[in-house]
């Protein structure tokens, strides 16, 4: 039987729902603020245990929050996410026909790019020839707009991605349609849309460029980990947010006592 909410869940859930996705920062900050509002034990290093407790009651209801890693930058986020249906008829409720069309022909063109994104410009093209009801450029933009608030796209420079909710809710909707297009990440198994490849013709190995920051942090002499090639890429920095780094701060502050003054120091303070 299903250990029954407390109040400490039932508001981290109530945030999850408006929110709709987090950073793990805020989410372990989450769980504190909760716990400790409403008298409930915490433990730092139980946050995975407390969403497992509401992922039990919502089961049932076919909802879900979701682990998952972004693309762009690395961190962990968690997502509420819908199980029971996996593709974008699940934004029907809030999307008309032609708009939906958009949505999938978006995936089309990011999906088949070299670097995971499409532009604005071939997005639009895209729009003149749907079969629903074409959709005007204004029309077009304001769908674009929505779905980055929406949190299904993001944009940076007129260029669009899919977000980490989009991929955590609908991964498996990914993998089924454009199984012959798409790989997985060699380094996370996750998959790979935003990410680098192996240039040897019989290997092509994918890793996701945060990835890539991890694994070949430190290395002079970067080796695909598939078949021992030279990795010609450039090797980004390891992404860290300014949350997590603000929270290494508030740890060192926490574990770091004050240095006891010695008797003679105190003496020679006094004297002057």
């Amino acid at each position: 039987m299903a250990r029954p909410l407390g109040e400490s869940h039932k508001r981290f859930l109530q945030t999850m729902m408006v929110n709709g996705i987090i950073d793990g920062a805020k989410a372990r900050a989450l769980h504190r603020h909760c716990c400790e509002t409403h008298g409930a034990h915490y433990a730092h290093d139980k946050l995975d245990e407390f969403i497992d407790v509401i992922n039990a009651q919502l089961q049932p209801m076919f909802m879900q929050i979701r682990k998952g890693m972004s693309e762009e930058d690395g961190l962990q986020y968690h997502a509420l996410v819908n199980m029971a249906e996996t593709d974008v008829t699940r934004m029907s409720t809030d999307y008309a026909d032609n708009e939906l069309e958009l949505f999938r022909k978006t995936m089309d063109l990011i999906v088949d790019s070299d670097n995971g994104t499409a532009s604005s410009t071939d997005i639009l093209n895209c729009a003149d020839s749907l079969q629903t009801k074409k959709l005007k450029k204004r029309e077009t933009e304001h769908v674009l707009n929505r779905l980055v608030q929406d949190k299904w796209l993001n944009e940076k420079n007129g260029d669009y991605s899919l977000s980490t909710r989009c991929i955590m809710e609908m991964e498996q909707y990914i993998r089924m349609l454009y199984q012959d297009q798409v790989k997985v990440c060699h380094i996370c198994h996750n998959v790979a849309l935003q990410c680098q490849m192996c240039e040897n013709p019989t290997c092509g190995i994918k890793i996701h460029t945060p990835c890539v920051a991890r694994y070949f942090k430190g290395r002079t002499d970067p080796r695909c980990p598939a078949c021992e090639d030279f990795w010609p890429h450039e090797i980004p920095d390891v992404y860290r947010s300014p949350s997590s780094q603000s929270e290494t701060q508030s740890a060192a502050k926490e574990n770091t006592a004050p240095t006891p003054r010695s008797t003679a120091q105190t003496r020679r303070t006094r004297r002057s």
